[in-house]
């Protein structure tokens, strides 16, 4: 299946923001911007240069890494549902529960929580023994 551009692009820009190359030039970037300050005589022009550049990248960087951990998360859950799936002991209800309210997470995780206080307790118990 061909992708879509935008996630090849999506994916080849987290890819590469995430490089010692692109630190290196955004490094770099900052030095030129303050090395210039005498030059500009540190006008309000030259400190607008570097505040709207960074706000421009931070608002632009704050939808590709969502999208970098949407696409993340969604791979992890189905590595996670494939294994649940395989195991044939596995409780298969918890298999895309992505899709739960808070409310409803919240309640299984206390679920949860008290099964594992009910078996540590039956380990402990056991163990005395």
């Amino acid at each position: 299946m061909e992708r879509k551009i935008f996630d090849r692009l999506s994916d080849w820009a987290a890819y590469f923001t995430g490089s010692p190359a692109a630190f290196l030039i955004a490094s770099s970037l900052v030095i030129i911007w303050a090395v210039t300050g005498p030059v500009f005589n540190f006008s309000e022009e030259w400190q607008m240069v570097i505040n709207t550049g960074t706000t421009i990248i931070t608002f632009l960087m704050v939808f590709l890494i969502q999208k970098s951990q949407n696409k993340d998360s969604k791979a992890i859950h189905i590595k996670l549902d494939e294994l649940i799936a395989s195991y044939e002991k596995a409780n298969n209800r918890l298999v895309d529960i992505e899709g739960l309210t808070e409310e409803e997470l919240d309640n299984l995780h206390q679920h949860y929580t008290k099964m594992k206080e009910l078996f540590n307790g039956n380990n402990q118990e056991q163990e005395e023994l």
